[in-house]
């Protein structure tokens, strides 16, 4: 199972001495706050994309690129990259590039973000996220999948004859989780494509996130691509740990009582009774999240906000310390023996490239190689004639592999050919 931290980089003053952080002073601390989290045996890092303040992250592949150059196997991803307003075609681009500067250490989680003002300010409505989020992410597949892309759909102008660049790494997409906390279609979404689902439960309910994932986890059976307990699954969470879990709750409160995220709603009691936050000692922390496979089942991935509400840099880098040295490895090693044989690990980089190679040889094919390409690299000219045969003969096992994975499945077989 993989562990980690993500940000999103408020910045939001320290109720408790009025200090608030520079832009300067948040984007770097990002960095320092990965770094530690691969010293202390953590797998994953992530960051979020926004564009208004108070947060400092609008460019998430300029950071994670800097820091794939200071870590050396750490995962990076995104705690939401924005598929309703960004182009498919940049997003396709950055993150392949992201992916051949950090080795493969890259996947990301696609949302529609939370800010409805970000989608008049880059030309989009927001009435229409939904629809955005479906088709943008099906370009950004076949930008990831074909060589060569003709392309006419709603919300962006055609593609003709359009190779992005570079190609991923090894010929393998970076993996994607659907990111939603209350969109029934983008669970849906994920299923279909037999992708990831990240469940950023940390505001609400853990009966409303278990009804999410068993609707992911149903409808990923149904397209045909496991059984529903094999679907990879991700979840959100927060904490804050004192040894003394008196101390904790006495340092965290007037952050909890302040921060605007919280709205100043219900009592940290309350609030830590609901949702995954909790409050005490590290003993307290594991106790609580080794429940969290009762609601949704056997999962992957669990990622820790910790850098929010205020909370001062040192005492940040203290919880990541505490999180990788004291509750980490304790979850890891329940968790894991706790886990059934069938059920997989979350994918990375080296599974997929294994997966497609095996594929490859099942069906007598050689193996992949990536040297046809390009000829002249130019749009206009595009493949070499050998290259672009083996691209397209590429293409169509792939596309037979899921024709024939969809017809076997509960959706080719029954009435509902979604």
């Amino acid at each position: 199972m993989q562990f980690g931290i993500f940000s999103v980089a408020d910045i939001t003053p320290d109720p408790t001495t009025g200090a608030v952080p520079t832009e300067q002073e948040r984007i770097r601390g990002i960095v320092e706050k990965a770094k530690l989290a691969e010293e202390v045996g953590l797998d994953v890092f992530a960051v979020g994309e926004h564009h208004n303040p108070p947060f400092a992250t609008s460019s998430p592949t300029t950071t994670l690129g800097f820091i794939a150059a200071r870590t050396e196997r750490l995962l990076l991803s995104t705690a939401t990259t924005l598929i309703t307003t960004n182009d498919p075609v940049k997003i396709a681009e950055d993150y392949a590039m992201l992916q051949h500067l950090s080795g493969g250490r890259v996947d990301l989680v696609m949302g529609r973000g939370n800010t409805g003002p970000v989608y008049p300010w880059f030309g989009k409505d927001i009435r229409q996220g939904i629809e955005l989020a479906v088709e943008n992410y099906h370009l950004l597949r076949r930008l990831w999948t074909e060589d060569v892309v003709d392309w006419e759909g709603e919300f962006r102008t055609p593609l003709q004859r359009f190779t992005s660049t570079p190609r991923p790494l090894d010929g393998v997409a970076p993996f994607v989780w659907h990111g939603s906390i209350r969109s029934p279609q983008i669970a849906e979404q994920a299923a279909y494509y037999g992708d990831g689902f990240f469940h950023n439960n940390i505001f609400w309910p853990l009966r409303h996130t278990g009804q999410m994932v068993e609707l992911y986890r149903q409808r990923f059976e149904h397209y045909g691509h496991g059984a529903a307990d094999q679907a990879i699954v991700g979840l959100g969470g927060q904490f804050f740990a004192r040894e003394n879990s008196q101390d904790a709750v006495r340092e965290f409160r007037p952050y909890f009582d302040n921060a605007p995220v919280y709205g100043h709603g219900p009592s940290m009691e309350d609030f830590t009774r609901e949702t995954p936050l909790t409050v005490g000692s590290p003993d307290q922390v594991v106790e609580r999240y080794l429940t969290m496979r009762d609601h949704v089942g056997d999962y992957q991935r669990q990622l820790f906000l910790v850098d929010h509400a205020g909370l001062p840099h040192k005492t940040v880098l203290e919880q990541i310390e505490i999180l990788g040295t004291k509750i980490v490895p304790v979850l890891r090693r329940e968790l894991d023996a706790l886990r059934p044989a069938h059920v997989p690990d979350a994918p990375t980089h080296a599974s997929l490239v294994a997966a497609r190679d095996a594929a490859l040889a099942a069906e007598g094919e050689p193996p992949y190689s990536d040297a046809y390409r390009f000829g002249t690299g130019d749009n206009w000219t595009g493949l070499t004639a050998e290259g672009g045969e083996q691209a397209r003969r590429q293409a169509e096992l792939k596309e037979r592999r899921d024709r024939q994975r969809l017809a076997a499945s509960p959706a080719g077989k029954g009435t509902d050919h979604e």
